[in-house]
């Protein structure tokens, strides 16, 4: 029989977290991002598909139930693993590792002892509903033990792993107390996932120096096995984002919007987590100098920040916030007026319709993280611009600078560096626009959330 005419597998996508949050009625609503709109798709369409997560607090894990048609399974976490598992080892030993030690990584033992523990839940709950010769997707850094925990149990299953963070380089990631344990545990798959081709390469580097694995091509062959590591740089769900760019209500909001930023002639938007990966801080010196310098008049142009709350128990997030909120006000009181702020900054969350109402009133998007597996803000605001205006500031190590290189690109750590580009963004001709941005638009359309997601399972799914 033709593999394409035989019935697929049954799927079962392992994330952190479940697509839903809970709301104060007890119901429960789809949770809003990228992940959930590439997957849900493809999960309905099979049947017997299951997703597995935490369900986002720390009472007793609710039965498993469905909801928009998918099928959940939820995952128990206690105040205590929630604290050191993901708040701890996650968050304070792996993000900041993961996105070249920016801040100084912590290493605790009962840290570690949680995480294998959390990863043996959740390799578990799979266990109990897989079929055999299932396909397990694993996602993301919190659950990088499960693929071998899998395969030890179930050698049968098709698993595949995806990383949505960088992977370090060979020197940072030695650094790491348990990354033998780590990278075999990632070996249990058959396929790994990353953003880019240098998170891939980093990952073939140093999995021979702490395993037996050795390299072969792409792939890495550990005794009689052989685990695929490639590249597969995720996309949005570009059709939304056009039908909203276009919707009438969407429309009006931006007018209401000029009218709060005083009509100024140049609008700069940056929509970020707060967290210290992002580079806010030096985004912001660079505006504030450049209005200083008078390259940017201050009658003219105003800046929107969103920074979203984001982890507000980890060590240094209080200290980002700080600084931010610090230079929001000395550049709001060395260059606001009573009718205009020289900057607008929200530490809130924001709805869909808000955001795509932003990404259309803004002239220049500004993306600067110090480091980003891909960053899907970039392409967001890039499916928004349909009519080929306006530029995008993109740092270049976030992921998406190795597809949208109509973006200027700039060294985020470099002040000097980055005022040039902004002022090359602002200033940037009409027709230069419309070149950098269709051909953007173009790479965004096609490398969409759904060829993302089907051509990870085909590869994961023929191996």
């Amino acid at each position: 029989m033709d593999r394409r005419s035989r019935p697929s597998p049954q799927l079962i996508v392992a994330a952190n977290r479940l697509p839903v949050k809970r709301l104060d009625d007890g119901t429960w609503e789809t949770s809003p991002g990228g992940l959930v709109s590439a997957l849900a798709p493809v999960l309905r369409e099979r049947e017997g598909s299951v997703w597995v997560g935490w369900a986002g607090d720390t009472e007793s894990a609710p039965d498993p139930f469905g909801h928009d048609g998918l099928q959940l399974h939820p995952v128990e976490l206690s105040a205590n693993e929630l604290d050191q598992y993901y708040e701890g080892f996650s968050n304070a030993s792996l993000w900041p590792l993961y996105h070249d030690a920016i801040a100084q990584p912590e290493y605790h033992r009962s840290w570690w002892e949680a995480y294998v523990r959390v990863n043996h839940r959740f390799a578990d709950t799979i266990l109990e509903i897989a079929e055999p010769g299932a396909t397990v997707w694993v996602h993301d850094y919190q659950l990088q033990l499960v693929p071998a925990m899998l395969r030890e149990a179930e050698p049968d299953l098709h698993i595949g792993f995806f990383l949505h963070t960088p992977f370090p380089a060979r020197e940072l990631f030695l650094r790491l107390p348990w990354r033998t344990q780590v990278v075999e545990g990632l070996l249990g798959a058959d396929l790994v996932g990353f953003q880019t081709k240098v998170m891939a390469h980093n990952f073939r580097y140093v999995a021979p120096r702490v395993s037996y694995a050795l390299v072969r091509g792409s792939s890495l062959v550990h005794g009689d096995r052989t685990t695929v590591a490639k590249t597969f740089p995720i996309g949005i769900e570009h059709r939304r984002f056009v039908d909203a760019a276009e919707r009438p209500d969407i429309l009006a909001d931006i007018e209401g919007l000029r009218d709060s930023v005083g009509h100024a002639q140049t609008v700069l938007l940056g929509v970020d987590r707060l967290d210290y990966t992002k580079g806010i801080e030096r985004r912001l010196q660079a505006y504030r100098e450049l209005l200083a310098d008078g390259r940017l008049d201050p009658a003219k142009t105003v800046m929107i920040q969103i920074a979203e709350p984001s982890r507000s128990n980890v060590n240094m997030y209080p200290e980002i916030r700080a600084m931010v909120e610090q230079l929001v006000g000395e550049i709001n009181g060395e260059f606001a007026t009573v009718d205009r702020p020289a900057i607008i900054y929200l530490h809130r969350s924001h709805n869909f319709d808000e955001l795509m109402a932003m990404y259309r009133l803004a002239d220049v998007m500004l993306v600067t993280p110090f480091r980003d597996g891909m960053n899907l803000v970039a392409k967001e605001f890039v499916a928004t611009r349909v009519d080929n205006t306006g530029s995008l500031v993109l740092s270049e190590f976030a992921g998406a600078a190795n597809e949208l290189k109509g973006a200027v690109l700039v060294n985020p750590y470099d002040i000097e560096g980055l005022k040039r580009a902004i002022a090359e963004a602002v200033y940037m001709p009409l027709a230069e626009q419309h070149n950098r941005m269709s051909s953007m638009r173009k790479v965004v359309a096609r490398n969409n959330a759904h060829r993302w997601a089907t051509s990870f399972l085909d590869v994961l799914e023929s191996t």
